[in-house]
């Protein structure tokens, strides 16, 4: 799937990747479609509570390696 901004999050814990996510959302306009590549085995759990918790779609959750890739569309 396409999307219209990246953050690298890789070598960064909890709670770093869900702050650095919620910044670039904020940037974003509704319907755009944020990856967030992470390496924090916490970030599946995180990723999916934020979402819920901000109205924002979880649009996939997948694995690559030793990283983990979040696609969020903006609400």
């Amino acid at each position: 799937m396409s999307f219209d901004k990246e953050v690298d999050t890789c070598g960064l814990n909890c709670p770093l990747p869900i702050l650095k996510a919620k910044k670039a959302l904020t940037d974003m306009t509704s319907g755009q479609v944020l990856q967030v590549r992470a390496t924090d085995t916490g970030a599946v759990r995180d990723f999916e509570a934020f979402a819920r918790q901000t109205g924002n779609e979880l649009v996939s959750s997948t694995t690559e390696g030793d990283q983990f890739i979040f696609q969020l569309r903006r609400r």
